[in-house]
């Protein structure tokens, strides 16, 4: 099974540069998509009308803001449990599904805001998903989207002018190395111990193009999934977006 995630910054946006043609060529069985910016009603209806698809979308109350979106060959049974957090919700972050074998959520986590005036929203936002992943029954889990933190340095091209900026602050950070503890694996970091491909960077600076960039997206497996783990790859060649797809293939 091929489970891809993308932040695309607008599905709209994205659609008009290719996203029906990258999404042909990739053939993933799951692909989480974040900050689709767009209700359901709003999505283009090549879109709407994938015949090889369902698609499930978590939109946010504020137009044109936020949102989660799941496109999946296998039909799932939606996880109606939401977050005890009425402002992540009301974002549309998250999107829940159990499969026959395992948990799927995608993530949007919040960003912070780069004077760090939205940082506690942040952190609350990861304690509280740390409570709902607690509750889950399935502990066959899938982690993936959009994590708004850089782990290590080596997740990021200038850690050391960055030590201090939001999205590598100490306390976020923290909430990787957190995430760890309670059973998760940084799928990319397990397979490329040393890889420093990234999935985002800046508009600023022709940072792209410069590949001064930060690893802030992930794909997370609870341990016992992570010997069934194929490959795990970034595809930083992937335009359309400020981000750039991760994938893994996964036997299961």
């Amino acid at each position: 099974m091929k489970i891809t995630t993308w932040n695309v910054n607008g599905i709209r946006a994205a659609h008009k540069k290719g996203f029906l043609r990258w999404l042909k060529k990739d053939k993933s069985d799951i692909v989480c998509l974040q900050e689709i910016k767009a209700k359901k009603n709003q999505l283009p209806k090549k879109i709407l009308n994938l015949k090889q698809y369902e698609i499930i979308v978590c939109d946010a109350n504020r137009p044109g803001y936020a949102g989660t979106m799941v496109l999946t060959k296998n039909r799932p049974k939606p996880i109606k449990e939401k977050i005890n957090y009425k402002k992540f919700n009301k974002e549309g972050r998250i999107v829940a599904l159990n499969y026959v074998n395992f948990t799927l959520i995608n993530l949007y986590m919040p960003h912070g805001a780069r004077d760090k005036s939205k940082l506690g929203h942040k952190l609350k936002s990861y304690e509280e998903l740390f409570l709902f992943i607690n509750k889950l029954k399935n502990k066959n889990i899938i982690l993936a989207g959009d994590f708004n933190i850089a782990h290590k340095e080596i997740d990021l091209a200038r850690p050391k002018h960055n030590k201090n900026n939001i999205m590598f602050t100490p306390e976020e950070r923290e909430r990787i190395t957190k995430l760890h503890s309670l059973g998760f694996v940084d799928t990319y970091r397990k397979l490329h111990p040393q890889g420093k491909k990234y999935t985002w960077w800046p508009y600023f600076a022709n940072a792209r193009t410069r590949n001064l960039g930060w690893r802030i997206d992930y794909i997370f497996v609870t341990h016992q999934l992570i010997k069934k783990l194929k490959s795990a790859k970034i595809l930083t060649k992937i335009t359309g977006s400020d981000h750039c797809p991760a994938n893994i293939e996964i036997d299961i």
